[in-house]
């Protein structure tokens, strides 16, 4: 656990220290079952009636180092299991007696995006189910009087976004004062310079000295482990190398569209192939995503799309269409690349490169969730070959050029 005063550091406090930090796991203990984690039964049985069966490689590694009270820095890809990891291990730590819960919530997660948050809460209420264990999502665009009345009947674990949260703690309707776990998912995501300044305005709110801090994320830029060590004392590392990190049974391709005018038509003759399953199209803009959708439908091809200026519960609706496979086709920009859980979309197609080659693998991990296989199609322009040449040696792996008979791989 971080020692006292870890937490009330200025973000400049640890300068030089970065220049020295090692970067290795430092943490080797593997538990391969649930029954052998020490969970409280109630736990368990949510675990169990959740789907979990056998630990992913990630849960068999992290959850302990959690639960033991360490400060925590675990890495694993999209599809592993991060959620379970996380939510097992704080509902472990939960004191779910009812003088507890009057004292305020003991545990903050928060993550980059509302749907992010929205899921991890829905993950965390049923894993923690037998343990009556309330979990809040606090996220912008919902009524500030909803989360008021949630924190007043009592919460034992906020997940929520930096910008409501902040809001909340400032307002003084969230107390933090009983707050024994931080948890930040896509750490990488939360700790860049948009959401570093709020994470340092919340951990300057008064939270408490001995509280611990966990970090989990698909990717651990060097700059992210970096303002880490700002804040976390002694952390347990648990971390995947980067050449680990492409996804297996993730066939990757691209197709030389030689300029962005002759995308379109790609996608058009491509179409016919993405409605064999599911299939995620990522745009960089929400312009573009727009504009694609205007010229699909305008030449007959039925697609949805969903990004970040849509109505909250317009978003929602579509998501909840595309998992009931309602609809086939989804278009939307990295709002959707972080842990949004779509099991059965099996191609995932970049019409655009990700300008952050960091989310390279947030996208494509969304075709291949527990090891099933997908395919990952990038479209090319001449400009974006040394775009596309930096990605493979980034992740240590090849992209291949898309054969004719993509279908088959299905």
């Amino acid at each position: 656990m971080a020692s006292a005063g870890s937490h009330a550091m200025a973000p400049s406090a640890v300068e030089g220290a970065a220049d020295e930090m090692s970067f290795a796991t430092n943490y080797d203990k593997v538990v391969e079952s649930f029954d052998d984690m020490g969970l409280k039964e109630d736990l368990l049985r949510g675990v169990y009636a959740h789907g979990f069966e056998k630990p992913s490689a990630i849960q068999q590694r992290a959850i302990m180092p959690v639960v033991e009270g360490h400060d925590t820095i675990a890495q694993a890809q999209s599809g592993t299991g991060k959620t379970g990891t996380f939510s097992i291990g704080i509902l472990q730590r939960i004191d779910t007696a009812p003088e507890a819960v009057a004292k305020g919530p003991q545990a903050l997660v928060l993550a980059p995006t509302r749907e992010l948050a929205q899921q991890s809460q829905k993950v965390m209420a049923a894993l923690g189910m037998h343990l009556g264990v309330t979990a809040h999502a606090c996220v912008g665009g919902t009524a500030v009087r909803d989360d008021m009345a949630a924190f007043s009947r009592g919460v034992h674990v906020v997940v929520g976004t930096p910008g409501r949260v902040q809001d909340m703690i400032t307002r003084g309707v969230f107390d933090v004062s009983n707050l024994k776990i931080f948890c930040l998912d896509e750490a990488d995501q939360m700790l860049d310079r948009g959401f570093k300044d709020q994470i340092y305005e919340i951990f300057s709110c008064g939270l408490p000295k001995d509280m611990q801090v966990i970090l989990f994320s698909a990717t651990m830029p060097n700059v992210a482990l970096e303002l880490t060590d700002k804040f976390m004392r002694e952390p347990k590392r648990i971390l995947v190398k980067r050449d680990e990190l492409t996804l297996d049974g993730i066939k990757q391709f691209y197709v030389n569209v030689q300029k962005e005018d002759w995308k379109l038509d790609t996608l058009c003759d491509l179409y016919e192939t993405l409605t064999i399953t599911q299939s995620i199209i990522y745009c960089n803009t929400r312009r573009k995503v727009d504009m694609l959708v205007e010229q699909m439908t305008a030449r007959s091809f039925t697609v949805s799309a969903t990004h970040g200026e849509m109505e909250q519960r317009d978003r929602e609706a579509i998501l909840r269409e595309f998992r009931s496979g309602a609809t086939r086709v989804l278009i939307t920009t990295d709002l959707l690349a972080r842990g949004i859980d779509v099991q059965q979309v099996s191609m995932v197609i970049n019409y655009d490169l990700p300008t952050n080659r960091e989310n390279y693998i947030h996208r494509i991990g969304r075709s291949g969730r527990f090891g099933r296989k997908g395919i990952a199609i990038n479209f090319v322009t001449e400009a974006d070959f040394p775009y596309l040449k930096d990605i493979e040696e980034f992740y240590h792996t090849k992209v291949e050029e898309m054969p004719t008979s993509v279908a088959d791989l299905l």
